[in-house]
């Protein structure tokens, strides 16, 4: 048996693990510890991408259940992989949404930093750059150099991610995009059984986000962002990897002098997508 029916499990394992996880735990995070004001004033759920997570490790239990069965082929240690970063970005992300504090951009946190404090960002900021050196051992060579560029790549695509979670929907819509090529240039490779998981779980939970019933705050869009980072880690060529680390850095570096959100407001494709399936 190919990777093919695998990565068809996955997907379905992550559609299935979202709408049934999100109708079950819909009560627990109406409680007052997570809701917060969005964009529009009204009181939504945030971190309710904590269940990325939660739906990959349940996944992942079944499918290696499965591959022991002989009714999958699974890539262990590629599975693995995914669920470490999925659990470690979300529980950095997860400490931010109850916990963060107003200090914003790299500059803000190196500025509390300075005066003696570490903030909740500093820490997800830290602790990210620790999990995406785990992680991206995986796919690197034994060069040192290469390992810290792919951890960087895998880190900056999470930040990236977070940057993007400014508005309902958003952040989901643009990592589903962007999985597209990254799924084109895999290709059936099983080492993306963990990414395929991550991609029905955030497409099950899209319209709820849309409708503000929920938020995936900045848990769901770290591990997002983590994931489709060690998604080009794991399938692509260094050449490539080096591309999109620099793509990445320029988008990260110019967040702290450009909004996104003006950027998409005033360029009418963007501003169409962006609003997409959204409240008015």
């Amino acid at each position: 048996m190919g990777p093919g029916p695998t990565l068809i499990a996955a997907l379905v394992l992550g559609l299935a693990g979202g709408v049934v996880g999100w109708a079950l735990l819909r009560e627990t995070f109406a409680a007052p510890l997570f809701l917060r004001t969005n964009v529009r004033g009204a009181e939504v759920p945030v971190a309710a991408g904590v269940l990325l997570p939660v739906v990959l490790v349940a996944a992942a239990a079944l499918l290696v259940l499965g591959d022991r069965l002989g009714w999958v082929e699974l890539h262990d240690g590629a599975l693995r992989t995914a669920v470490a970063a999925a659990t470690g970005f979300g529980l950095l992300g997860l400490l931010d949404d109850l916990a963060g504090d107003a200090s914003k951009g790299f500059a803000g946190h190196l500025r509390a930093l300075g005066r003696g404090r570490l903030t909740t960002g500093a820490v997800k900021l830290f602790g990210g750059g620790a999990v995406a050196v785990l992680v991206a051992s995986a796919g690197s060579d034994e060069r040192p150099g290469r390992l810290l560029a792919d951890a960087a790549l895998i880190a900056l695509a999470a930040n990236l991610a977070n940057l993007l979670d400014r508005a309902p929907g958003r952040v989901a819509k643009v990592a589903l995009l962007a999985a597209i090529p990254v799924a084109v240039v895999a290709g059936v490779d099983d080492r993306m059984v963990g990414p395929v998981v991550i991609a029905g779980a955030t497409l099950a939970l899209l319209w709820p986000d849309l409708r503000e019933q929920l938020m995936l705050g900045d848990t769901g869009a770290n591990v997002l962002g983590a994931t489709l980072g060690l998604a080009v880690v794991l399938s692509t060529a260094a050449t490539t990897r080096t591309v999109v680390l620099v793509v990445l850095l320029a988008l990260n570096l110019a967040s702290e002098r450009v909004s996104f959100s003006r950027v998409i407001d005033r360029t009418p494709p963007l501003r169409v997508l962006d609003r997409l399936g959204r409240l008015p």
